[in-house]
């Protein structure tokens, strides 16, 4: 008689290691094989898209434990991340009031302070006394808040009057009353407050909870810091991925279908490509130069690479600057003018080096014939050109995007070294025109 042996288990810890590698049938499979003690963890620390593929290869008995185990916040999220002919039976897995909540959210936008917060809030009414109001909390736990941050004072109409913290509660005489101890001046965002300047909000104000209110004042939920990491981390992502010439991938590298990947890559590679021609035809024009000296050609990869780095540089600071709030609109003069200075700084430090690198050489090996005094100074003059065009095209063109309207990630690093890839040549070559004239030209 042949004994069948149950499955190992597999602890979280080991699952969350390989989980990358994994397809999704082996994630379905493994996480079935996951201690229940410990399943609803690592579920709820799984992403929206992984918790979506998840739920969906399971039994509809088993979906309906899942999806419930979801505060409403993230059972929309899950619901935003799944096929849209799946969404209707997801949503009916929850319970009547889970579901009117999960669809109210639904109306508002996905990147909306409406579309990122919790409807289940503590509140309390100002009149209650302090031990009243600690009970009433710890009724609401029992039943359905999670998170219990700060208890709200509301109306009968649901205004927003005050906030009060837990530590207020308990530090308060038990026969005061609420609005003896709550704080009236509370930070509040609206419905359709984006996420990316809610982020803004918590990192200025340093609060683990924000109130959401309508036009009325009427509060209809919170976000919470839990809720911004992952909001900062994708806009932080999507930026990066920006500056890097592409268009934002929508989902983990491993989880992006190839052809949608070249798609996602190939547009800007094109258009950089585009770009990059005018390069050819900037050095036919100075075709003739080039043959007479062909000296200057050794130098061209150097004068451009710098100022495509330096530009690159600049670029990236302000875009930094610009999603952190650092710098506004209104800074752009004063930082053309301070990127200016640096640029011009900056180019004559790599101007110096390019000339001692030349005039070295010549003394040792004799490469760059008898105008090489010249030849330097023509590098280090272009130098100092290139790294000033580079760093002030670089640090405006961030601005720029975002008077238009664009995002000014889209001043990716490649592209602005593109451009100053053409703008080089033509300062590499004027200032040779000048300099070597009656000499080599």
């Amino acid at each position: 008689m042949t004994t069948v042996l149950d499955p190992e288990p597999i602890f979280p810890h080991e699952l969350r290691d390989a989980w990358p590698a994994l397809s999704r049938d082996e994630r379905v499979e493994s996480f079935k094989l996951v201690p229940h003690a410990t399943a609803d963890d690592f579920f709820l620390s799984l992403s929206a898209q992984e918790q979506s593929e998840l739920i969906l290869a399971m039994a509809p008995g088993e979906r309906r434990t899942w999806m419930r185990l979801l505060a409403p916040d993230d059972g929309v999220d899950v619901i935003q991340a799944s096929p849209p002919e799946a969404r209707e039976s997801l949503l009916s897995e929850l319970d009547e009031s889970t579901r009117r909540e999960v669809q109210a959210l639904l109306a508002y936008a996905e990147d909306d302070a409406g579309g990122l917060m919790n409807p289940r809030f503590a509140r309390v009414r100002p009149e209650m006394s302090i031990d009243e109001a600690i009970s009433y909390l710890r009724k609401q736990t029992r039943e359905k808040v999670e998170t219990v941050y700060y208890a709200y004072a509301l109306d009968s109409h649901q205004h927003l009057l005050g906030v009060v913290s837990l530590r207020q509660l308990f530090q308060a005489s038990p026969s005061k009353r609420v609005d003896e101890v709550m704080r009236r001046d509370v930070v509040t965002v609206s419905e359709d407050t984006d996420q990316e300047e809610v982020s803004h909000i918590f990192s200025e104000q340093g609060l683990m909870a924000i109130p959401v209110v309508d036009s009325e004042r009427r509060m209809k939920g919170i976000v919470t810091v839990d809720d911004i990491v992952q909001v900062v981390q994708d806009e932080a992502t999507e930026d990066i991925q920006k500056v890097g010439g592409m268009e934002a991938l929508d989902a983990p590298y491993f989880e992006v279908g190839f052809l949608a990947m070249l798609r996602k890559r190939a547009g800007w590679l094109m258009v950089l490509f585009l770009g990059e021609m005018l390069t050819a035809t900037a050095m036919g024009y100075f075709e003739q130069e080039i043959a007479r000296a062909v000296v200057l050609s050794l130098f061209i990869p150097l004068i451009i690479s710098s100022g495509g780095n330096s530009g690159s540089q600049a670029t990236t600071l302000i875009i930094r600057s610009l999603a952190l709030s650092e710098v506004r609109l209104r800074d752009w003069w004063r930082v053309a003018r301070r990127e200016l200075a640096a640029g011009l700084a900056l180019g004559a430090i790599l101007g110096c080096v390019g000339i001692a690198r030349i005039l070295i050489w010549q003394a040792l090996f004799h490469s760059y014939g008898e105008h090489a005094v010249k030849v330097a100074l023509t590098v280090g003059a272009s130098l100092v050109g290139v790294v000033m065009f580079g760093t002030l095209s670089g640090s405006m063109l961030p601005f720029a995007l975002r008077r238009v309207g664009f995002d000014p990630a889209s001043a990716s690093a490649p592209f602005v070294a593109t451009l100053v890839d053409v703008s080089g040549l033509v300062i590499y070559f004027t200032a040779a025109s000048i300099i070597l004239r009656g000499a080599l030209l």
